[in-house]
């Protein structure tokens, strides 16, 4: 019985995780009080554009990442790869052997910061480990790691590859993020080989094995601080996995009082277990190594989830506190075979909806095994650089301004609030501006300059109720300073 309660307990706490995804403004968020962080928080939310990287042995087979291991039903991870998927136990140790084959021989770096600045990124998170255990850095603390001897690539100059991708966007002025994984399928202490794992938690309970369970926490925060420590300036940590994590048993108690007439049907695919990794103590020895380190302890509402992180989709309003929204380029989270790319006149105005809703965006591009991007990444990203060139200064250090859209026109303005930005995102039919661009919600002040970016001189404009319209030249129209977007620059506005 004790059991049960806690399966359905986990479900709960499981449907509102996912509604903190669907609908982020319903969580609770708890403000930074480190001077430092908060700090760190205003200068993150100016960078506005960053990108996420998924990468490990798992590219050589093309499978979604770590998540093949989790012996949960569920259709987007089920086995499809390796000579034995029928056999769970099986497919496992072969899955575990693709460290054996990886060779990454065409890893290059500092060719991907340069086409991720070219494309107006400012930061990069990096997968250093995902939840299957596989380590991307050369840690200490296990041998199932790209620099491990039975990995051939160890021998490669490049073989720490999270140390040469931090130093190659560090020297193209990025801001470098540590993905984490809290849960570690490979690690004994979280799945104790004694019991087969249930599903993606730890396979035994740490209250019944407390020693077992402070090994791990010991081995992960061991893992953490190696990061912190050796790897240059790290900006972010970014903590995936947030179903480890403390429970309250006094908020099981109030949950089952208050759900004991409701009933749940289907099957079961997970519990709660109390999964103390101790974040606190753990955020503050990694801030004494990196001072004003931004945590990310995603989907876990407390103090140490310094901001939100919705996946793969945008809000469809502004959100009152700092968050990106994490978003697949092309393909999976990991390389995928034949991916089909979002092209640039996507991302360009997904970019321009989340930053009018005051959020960053979080691209991920993925790897193969080779160490390669796609051509079609290249491609998108070349896109996206090309319309930031000329408009970077409508995303760049700006903050969301009521109501942050009208009609086709999404709204920025700089922080200091002296200028915003109208950006008109046409119709995929719209191959030109129109002839007038009419706002109903602002209006310029008097004495105000209107100007487009990448178009010389002042743009005549007239008030309309307490809206305006801007004539666009019939120069511009037929020959625009760029595609997918147009920007309107108003110097001030009406108060």
């Amino acid at each position: 019985m004790k059991l049960f309660f806690s399966t359905i307990y986990f479900i709960f706490v499981l449907g509102a995780v996912v509604q903190v995804f669907a609908h982020p403004s319903d969580q609770k968020y708890y403000p930074e009080t480190d001077s430092l962080v908060r700090q760190k928080l205003e200068q993150w939310q100016d960078l506005k554009f960053g990108l996420l990287m998924h990468w490990g042995a798992y590219s050589q087979w093309g499978i979604v990442e770590s998540w093949s291991l989790c012996p949960e039903d569920y259709g987007w991870c089920r086995r499809k790869k390796g000579a034995n998927p029928q056999n769970y136990f099986a497919y496992k140790q072969e899955y575990e052997n693709l460290q054996t084959t990886f060779n990454p021989v065409n890893f290059d770096p500092d060719k991907w910061a340069k086409a991720a600045k070219a494309a107006g990124m400012k930061y990069v998170i990096f997968t250093t480990k995902h939840h299957d255990g596989f380590c991307m850095f050369d840690s200490k603390y296990t041998d199932y790691k790209i620099t491990g001897e039975k990995c051939p690539f160890h021998t490669n100059k490049k073989a720490n590859v999270t140390k040469e991708i931090f130093s190659a966007f560090r020297n193209q002025g990025f801001w470098t993020g540590a993905y984490f994984s809290k849960p570690d399928w490979h690690c004994q202490y979280y799945w104790y080989p004694y019991f087969p794992p249930l599903d993606r938690n730890v396979n035994y309970d740490p209250e019944q094995y407390p020693e077992r369970w402070e090994k791990y926490v010991q081995f992960t925060q061991n893992q953490i601080l190696e990061l912190m420590s050796d790897y240059g300036k790290v900006d972010i940590l970014w903590l995936d996995g947030g179903w480890v994590a403390k429970q309250s048993k006094e908020a099981l108690r109030n949950w089952y009082h208050n759900q004991t007439n409701n009933t749940t049907s289907g099957f079961l695919k997970q519990k709660i277990v109390n999964q103390d990794i101790r974040m606190d103590e753990l955020v503050e020895k990694a801030r004494k190594k990196q001072p004003g380190l931004i945590v990310v302890d995603r989907a876990v509402p407390g103090k140490n989830q310094n901001y939100l992180t919705p996946e793969n989709r945008v809000p469809e309003k502004t959100l009152p506190y700092p968050w990106e929204s994490c978003i697949i380029s092309g393909g999976g989270w990991s390389w995928t075979p034949d991916a089909k790319y979002k092209s640039p006149r996507v991302v360009v105005q997904m970019l321009v909806d989340i930053v009018s809703k005051g959020g960053n965006l979080l691209l991920n591009i993925a790897p193969n095994a080779q160490g390669e991007w796609d051509a079609d990444a290249y491609k998108l990203l070349a896109g996206v650089g090309k319309w930031m060139k000329v408009n970077g200064e409508a995303i760049y250090g700006t903050r969301a301004i009521p109501p942050f859209k009208d009609g086709k026109v999404c709204l920025t303005q700089k922080k200091d609030k002296t200028t915003v930005y109208a950006i008109y995102l046409p119709e995929k039919s719209e191959t030109k501006p129109p002839s007038g661009i009419w706002l109903n919600s602002i209006q310029p002040a008097d004495g105000a300059v209107v100007t487009m970016p990448g178009v010389n001189g002042e743009l005549k404009w007239e008030k309309v109720g307490g809206g305006f319209m801007v004539h666009i030249p019939t120069a511009v129209q037929k020959n625009p300073p760029c595609d997918f977007a147009w920007v309107v620059k108003i110097t001030k506005i009406k108060e």
